[in-house]
């Protein structure tokens, strides 16, 4: 399952909520990233990046729709407003070519787009709005009053004004605005999640405790029944696809004000989710073609609080005093023991089968089972895979390896290894090549407690940190597959190098930063 976020920025929640919902029903799940600008945090956490132009280039849409077809993207899901319009235009072209874009009908974008729009949506549904006008010269609304551009978003260039004077100054200054009388009271956001048709599955009101520039900080869960009514007459009339965030003020007297909707995810979302709202689950069942989960429960009254976080997205100028390299295809070529375990299940059944297993494992077929059914030998499966796995293979490092494992060594920097495989397997090819004695430490994840310890989990890592009782800015992990390898340290704050490795097994797959050879290496660690 492959799901691309655009203008992925700092969403960085919102990526772990969708990562979390894919462990928790068991299914396999491919994060995408499209952002303008390589340094945006939130790549750091996605399984694959990619590179757009600005959201209003003529290129935009043609650029995503060959992103898509190329990539296989099940489903496009945008998070920020300027690029709500085009997508919600084009979903026809999108499901074209296989990817459904999860985005409302773009009469509705449009309501959401315009706050005078909004205005005359939210009295249609018989709620409460304050109402807008757009000459300051005609307002008698009263003060103090707020001014904000007809179509902004993340309250920008809004601002309360006392008296006339202030809101001329404002209206000079902030082209097509709206002014409205200024609210008092609690401020609320909505987390509305609807299916494909526009029936809702998760209303999760919820309090603003504090916020900043738009953004909240702080909030509280509040399941008020009246709010949750509210919002079921608003997706009756919008049919909202996926989520829709609704901000509204409840005054002193009771009564709701709304004042802002929002056809996609809103920052505060996440939150929502942690609460008991699976929205993000919800999405990925429902990808699969299945009901929602029963259960409904949403923690009432629960506070969270946020708080920002730093990722290293370039460079890292500390001196990197723990260095981890990955094994297979990093140190050593993993074609050699591939071949070797050939070999050895050719000896074992007397005949030269290594080039029909290489026929097979290159057409991307399981070689050995494949290789049992055309030798009619099918109930030695097992035996054939127990010859290959407890092979001793014959390995050599890579020539430039041991240098600069000596001369890291010499100058005094700790020296791991964390690899994936089967246990096994894995110290086998760490004997072979007399790995053991040039390094301090190495992980075999599966030994942890089985395969679901292999990258992208971070706990081998965290591991080594302990251990050797430094910074994560201080350590680097060096690994061949930027998809596998890059993703747990660099969110631990770890740097990551790529090696470039052509013979490598994956040496294909999406790489969009720099690839290093051993000597370029070297230099990046300082020991050049």
């Amino acid at each position: 399952m492959r799901i691309m976020f655009t203008g992925v920025g700092r969403r960085i929640e919102l990526l772990e909520a969708f990562r979390a919902a894919a462990l928790r029903c068991g299914k396999s799940l491919t994060l995408y990233g499209a952002d303008l600008s390589e340094t945006a945090p939130a790549l750091v956490f996605c399984d694959e990046t990619r590179l757009t132009v600005r959201m209003n280039d003529p290129r935009y849409i043609p650029q995503l729709l060959d992103i898509c077809e190329k990539d296989h993207i099940d489903l496009l899901i945008p998070t920020i407003d300027t690029d709500l319009i085009v997508l919600s235009e084009s979903a026809q072209r999108f499901a074209a070519c296989g990817t459904r874009v999860l985005i409302s009908a773009p009469e509705k974008i449009r309501i959401c787009r315009d706050k005078l729009q909004t205005f005359r949506f939210f009295m249609d549904c018989g709620l409460l709005a304050p109402e807008p006008c757009a000459d300051w010269t005609r307002y008698d609304g009263g003060f103090p009053a707020f001014i904000k551009p007809r179509n902004g978003s993340s309250s920008i260039n809004a601002y309360k004004v006392e008296n006339c004077e202030a809101l001329r100054f404002y209206a000079e200054k902030i082209d097509n605005y709206i002014i409205q009388p200024f609210l008092s009271g609690v401020e609320y956001t909505v987390d509305i999640f609807c299916n494909w048709e526009g029936e809702p599955i998760w209303i999760t009101p919820r309090e603003r405790i504090t916020v900043r520039s738009g953004e909240v900080l702080k909030s509280k869960i509040c399941m008020d029944a009246w709010m949750i009514r509210e919002s079921e007459q608003i997706c009756r009339a919008f049919k909202p696809c996926g989520p829709l965030t609704v901000q509204l003020i409840r005054d002193a007297d009771g009564r709701d004000w709304f004042i802002e909707i929002n056809p996609r995810y809103g920052g505060g979302a996440p939150l929502s989710m942690k609460a008991g709202a699976r929205s993000a689950e919800t999405i990925l069942r429902l990808l699969d073609g299945e009901a929602p989960a029963a259960d409904r429960e949403v923690i009432d009254g629960a506070v969270y609080s946020r708080f920002d976080h730093s990722v290293c997205v370039q460079g890292g100028g500390l001196r990197k005093n723990g260095v981890i390299f990955d094994l297979d295809d990093t140190l050593y070529p993993e074609r050699d023991y591939i071949d070797s375990g050939f070999r050895a299940i050719s000896k074992l059944l007397g005949q030269d089968c290594t080039e029909r297993l290489w026929q097979l494992f290159e057409a991307g077929l399981p070689a050995i089972d494949c290789l049992a059914v055309e030798l009619h030998i099918e109930a030695r499966r097992s035996e054939l895979l127990e010859c290959y796995r407890t092979n001793i293979p014959e390995l050599r490092l890579y020539p430039e390896v041991l240098p600069l494992l000596q001369k890291l060594r010499a100058d005094g920097r700790h020296i791991g290894i964390i690899t994936d495989g089967r246990p096994e397997g894995q110290r086998n090819k760490l004997k072979a090549l007399g790995l053991y004695e040039l390094v301090d430490d190495v992980i075999i994840t599966d030994e942890l407690g089985g395969p679901q310890f292999r990258k992208p989990c971070d706990i081998a890592f965290r591991i080594l940190q302990t251990r050797w009782r430094m910074d994560m800015a201080e350590m680097v992990y060096i690994g061949d597959r930027y998809s596998k390898d890059r993703l747990a340290p660099t969110q631990l704050g770890m740097q990551f190098l790529c090696v470039d490795n052509t013979a490598g097994l994956y040496y294909r797959e999406s790489c969009p930063i720099r690839r290093y050879s051993f000597a370029e290496l070297a230099a990046c660690l300082g020991v050049g």
